[in-house]
């Protein structure tokens, strides 16, 4: 899964959103392991996942903040 864009983020229901920080919590799981028994090929993979759920977080912040 690619780097994600503000745009695509926004366009998503607030279901998705919080379907898409599920999906990469358990993918940066999953990587934090293979790092730990040295199978992790791309390491910058983790540093990505991470930054996708601080950004679906803040759009949907920004989202429920617009709703007030």
């Amino acid at each position: 899964m690619a780097q994600m864009k503000i745009e695509d983020i926004r366009a998503m229901s607030p279901d998705q959103q919080d379907e898409a920080i599920l999906n990469l919590k358990k993918e940066r799981f999953n990587l934090r392991f293979q790092r730990a028994t040295g199978q992790l090929e791309n390491t910058s993979r983790l540093r990505e996942a991470r930054r996708d759920i601080a950004r679906i977080k803040t759009v949907a912040a920004q989202t429920r903040a617009k709703k007030k």
